[in-house]
C-alpha cells in the first residue's frame, strides 16, 4: 500500500484537457439503481465542454450519479430487493438529499473507478476508495471519512501471521487495489492470482484451502466475521502503512470537490458517520472498531 499522503498537498491538480466524453469507453452495461430502487441507465448527457458535469450542470439535471460497489456488502451491495444498500450508499444518499438532486447508482468494480471518473460515466465515485499518491495524478480526492490498511485472510488450518509465511501458496488480489499493488511492489516474489470482481476473488478463496485472501482490512474482517463460521481467521489485520478513504471527483471539478468537502464537513460536526457505522457496519465489526475505523472530518 502506498504510504500514507497529505491529500491537501495534492487536491487542486492541474485541470486535465483530455478528459472524454461520457459517451466515450463506457464498456458493458453495469448494474444500476436510483436512490428509490428503481433501475435507471447511468450516466448523463449533459455535461460541461470539460466532459465531467459542473455542480451547477448536476444541480439543473435534478440527479447526480454516484458510483459504488454492488457486490462488497457491509460498504455498497444490492438487497434482495434490488435497492443499494453499505456504509457508502448511506453517504450517498444524505448526499443527494442535500444538494437537492435524485441520486443514480452506478456499479463499478476496483479497477473501473479512476476510469468512470476520466470518461464522466459517473460525478462521484464513493467506493471504498483508498487515496493514494498514483491515483491523486487522476482523481481529485475530497476529505477522508474511514482509515484503512491491508489486512490478509486465511483458511483456519493454514492460518498466515506474516508473509514469509505464503511460500509457493496463491495470494488472491482483486485488480487494481492497493493490496494489487503494495504486494507487486513489495513483495514481487508472491504468487498473486486476480481476479476483476469482489465476488470472483471471494469465490477463487472459499474454493482454495491453501490460497490468501489479500484486500483491504476492512473487508477481509468484514468476510471472515460474516461467514458465520470459524474457517476463516484474519491473521494480518494491517499490512504496510495506514491510509484513508475519501470520495472523488473527476480532475479539476473544483466546484464539484468544494461542495463535497463542505458536505463532508457538515456532515463530521453532525458525527454522521458513526451513526452510519452503527447503522450498517456495527452488526458486522462491532464496537470496539467503531473509533477505529470512522472518521469525521473537520476543517
Amino acid at each position: 500500500m502506498a504510504s500514507s499522503i497529505s491529500r491537501r498537498n495534492f487536491l487542486f491538480g492541474a485541470f486535465t484537457t483530455a478528459a472524454l466524453t461520457a459517451s466515450v469507453a463506457l464498456g458493458g452495461c453495469s448494474i444500476s439503481a436510483t436512490s428509490n430502487g428503481g433501475s435507471s441507465s447511468s450516466g448523463d448527457s449533459s455535461a460541461s465542454t470539460s466532459g465531467y458535469r459542473t455542480l451547477d450542470e448536476i444541480k439543473e439535471s435534478g440527479k447526480i450519479v454516484i458510483g459504488v460497489f454492488s457486490d462488497k456488502s457491509p460498504f455498497g451491495y444490492v438487497d434482495e430487493n434490488g435497492e443499494y444498500q453499505g456504509y457508502d450508499v448511506e453517504l450517498a444518499r444524505q448526499i443527494g438529499t442535500d444538494l437537492g438532486v435524485e441520486v443514480e447508482f452506478v456499479s463499478t468494480e476496483a479497477a473501473n473507478r479512476v476510469e468512470y471518473l476520466e470518461t464522466n460515466k459517473v460525478d462521484l465515485i464513493l467506493a471504498n476508495f483508498t487515496v493514494t499518491e498514483e491515483r491523486a495524478e487522476k482523481v481529485d480526492f475530497a476529505e477522508a471519512y474511514m482509515n484503512v490498511a491491508l489486512g490478509v485472510v486465511s483458511h483456519k488450518d493454514n492460518v498466515v501471521t506474516d508473509l514469509s509465511q505464503v511460500g509457493d501458496r496463491t495470494v488472491i488480489v482483486i485488480s487494481g487495489t492497493t493490496a494489487e499493488t503494495y504486494l507487486t511492489e513489495h513483495n514481487p516474489d508472491l504468487k498473486l492470482e486476480k481476479y476483476d470482481t469482489y465476488a470472483a476473488a471471494k469465490t477463487a478463496f472459499e474454493n482454495n484451502k491453501d490460497a490468501v485472501w489479500a484486500n483491504d482490512n476492512t473487508e477481509v474482517i468484514a468476510f471472515a466475521k460474516s461467514s458465520g463460521t470459524d474457517e476463516y481467521v484474519v491473521g494480518i489485520e494491517e499490512l504496510g502503512d495506514k491510509d484513508t478513504i475519501a470520495p472523488a471527483v473527476a480532475k479539476g471539478n473544483d466546484e464539484l470537490f468544494a461542495w463535497v468537502n463542505d458536505e463532508l464537513y457538515t456532515l463530521g460536526g453532525k458525527k454522521f458517520f458513526h451513526t452510519d457505522y452503527e447503522k450498517t457496519l456495527l452488526s458486522t465489526y462491532g464496537a470496539d472498531y467503531e473509533d477505529t475505523l470512522v472518521v469525521e472530518p473537520t476543517k
